[in-house]
């Protein structure tokens, strides 16, 4: 399934500049491993050693926390958009 992912402004170095981009994935976890496979360097921001996501790292599936849902496993749909979303830390 193709998908689109929506590249936070901190990552976009690795995208050379684009905002959102186009992968092939069934579910979250093969679609977010095809973007470190187009752009190299992206799983290491976004995995920790164990291949989870990190803790300061939110993904969303059409407006939905994958955390929420069946995290990495969870199921994309053809055209469905995936959101990275840096936490955001202050006070």
């Amino acid at each position: 399934m193709s998908a689109k992912v929506r590249i936070p402004t901190q990552l976009r170095t690795l995208t050379n500049g684009q905002p959102e981009v186009e992968v092939e994935g069934a579910s979250v976890g093969e679609a977010l491993k095809a973007l470190d496979s187009q752009f190299p360097g992206m799983g290491e921001r976004l995995f920790d050693e164990n291949g989870a996501l990190r803790r300061f790292v939110n993904v969303f599936l059409a407006d939905e926390d994958v955390r929420f849902l069946e995290g990495l496993e969870t199921p994309v749909q053809g055209g469905q958009t995936l959101s990275i979303v840096p936490a955001v830390a202050g006070g």
